[in-house]
């Protein structure tokens, strides 16, 4: 139920024809793939953003968890 068929594609294709025209509907194709490929382009930004400071917050919490253990340890002995 999700998947778009043959039959649906060219009904679209139809649609976008009778609307825009043979003209314009070259354009349109180059303004959509434009947009789909900054897209993709700040979502990578976002990932990269993400990592970078998941890996800072990694970081921050190493000492501490070193701390902790070392603790833990002293309380031991």
């Amino acid at each position: 139920m999700g998947s778009i068929g043959s039959g649906e594609i060219l009904l679209i294709i139809v649609i976008a024809l009778i609307l825009f025209g043979p003209q314009k509907l070259p354009e349109l194709g180059k303004a959509l793939a434009k947009a789909i490929k900054e897209f993709k382009k700040a979502e990578g930004e976002i990932k990269e953003v993400f990592k970078e400071n998941i890996n800072l917050e990694e970081k921050k919490e190493l000492p501490l968890n070193k701390m902790k253990s070392e603790d833990s340890q002293n309380k031991e002995s």
